[in-house]
């Protein structure tokens, strides 16, 4: 396997010089590594990938595969293997023919090349469809072909573009599974595109999330969830969105988050008060994740007061509830208070009719803050 490392990699496109595709990408790559790159559409991040593979050029910066500087190599002779979000296969060929294209192409001797189809069949459960032609396979077994005819070459790098794009919901979490398997089974070092924040958190060893041509952050999944470095990494990772609100930091005891417009008030635990210290009289944005955003009870903050071991309890602010997504084992609930419309992810519940009062109950100890100039998150924790 390999190491990749990006180096200031840029694109811009002659025809557009005003409009840089990708600003100075720094990546290294560890041998053996998952990176997926992630972000919107039109974020750079399969440009950045085609870089790599060698299919559009480098305006800028230096490109090496186990330190050797592969600018202007030609994509046959980087040692890479690539899986794009259409199957390419030959439609006239059988599974068995698809596979060993490229090898013939190497001119590999024919028992190297049976060997290689055989285990690459093997490892993707498709040694009973090499008879078939694409057009006698289902979505997924072709792209179980397309995966196939990359394992046979044997590549320093894996690079998936977007892969499953084209595949149901049912078969995308198969077909995830089956990538990740096979990463473990490989120990290959392997780059894929996806826009969807899903696949990148549950493949990726480390994640880079792009925006308008722009690394925002590079980190693992969990710290990517738990400590966003700005405003947009924090709004893309995680489903529900985050919820967020703007507002003004005020001190005294206890400090309070003023939302804008004067929609609420809340008071701020001792455990965010000391990340926020700094910040009274600013204008800043709040946010917080739906699973730390619940319905309070009838009881209100009579329910929290006897609970001794609670350090910071819930803060409390009236709401009105608009729409419930009942999901089976959790419950979207959509409700707004004053200008901003909160999401919580709850348990399933008796809950109000939709139009009628409900409480929303914050856990402001697990909240972010965002400095409003820049959007980045400020404070420790």
């Amino acid at each position: 396997m390999a190491r990749v490392r990006l180096e200031g990699i840029r694109k811009i496109y002659p025809d557009s010089p005003q409009h840089v595709a990708v600003h100075g990408v720094d990546l290294d790559v560890a041998d053996g590594e998952f990176v997926v790159l992630v972000g919107p559409s039109g974020c750079g991040k399969s440009t950045t990938l085609r870089m790599i593979a060698g299919l559009e050029s480098i305006s800028a910066g230096s490109l090496f595969i186990d330190d050797r500087a592969v600018n202007d190599v030609a994509p046959k002779d980087r040692d890479i293997a690539m899986v794009f979000q259409s199957y390419a296969l030959y439609p006239h060929m059988t599974v068995r023919q698809n596979l060993a294209f490229a090898l013939k192409l190497r001119s590999t001797p024919k028992a190297d090349i049976d060997r290689r189809v055989e285990l690459a069949a093997t490892t993707l459960g498709i040694e009973g469809f090499l008879d078939r032609t694409p057009r006698q396979l289902s979505g997924g077994q072709r792209q179980r072909v397309a995966l196939g005819r990359a394992i046979v070459r044997e590549p320093k790098v894996f690079l998936f573009d977007e892969p499953l794009s084209n595949l149901d919901a049912q078969l995308r979490v198969q077909m995830r599974r089956e990538i990740a398997r096979l990463h473990q089974e490989l120990r290959a070092t392997m780059i894929y595109v996806t826009h969807d924040q899903v696949e990148a958190m549950t493949l990726g060893d480390r994640i880079v999330v792009m925006n308008k041509g722009h690394v925002q952050q590079i980190d693992t999944p969990m710290r990517l969830y738990d400590h966003p470095a700005n405003l947009f990494v924090a709004g893309f990772i995680g489903s529900p969105a985050m919820n967020f609100f703007t507002g003004i930091i005020t001190a005294g005891d206890p400090f309070e988050f003023r939302a804008s417009e004067g929609a609420f008030t809340l008071r701020i635990p001792a455990s965010l008060a000391e990340r926020v210290r700094d910040l009274t009289g600013q204008v800043v944005t709040m946010g917080i994740r739906p699973e730390d955003v619940s319905v309070a009870p009838a009881a209100g903050p009579a329910l929290f007061a006897g609970e001794s071991t609670i350090v910071d309890p819930p803060v409390l602010a009236p709401a009105r509830l608009d729409i419930v997504e009942a999901l089976g084992n959790e419950i979207f609930v959509y409700a707004t208070v004053g200008a901003f419309t909160i999401t919580a992810r709850v348990s399933p519940q008796p809950l109000p009719l939709p139009g009628e009062a409900v409480t929303l109950a914050f856990d402001l100890a697990k909240a972010h803050v965002f400095d409003q100039k820049d959007g980045h998150r400020v404070g420790k924790g």
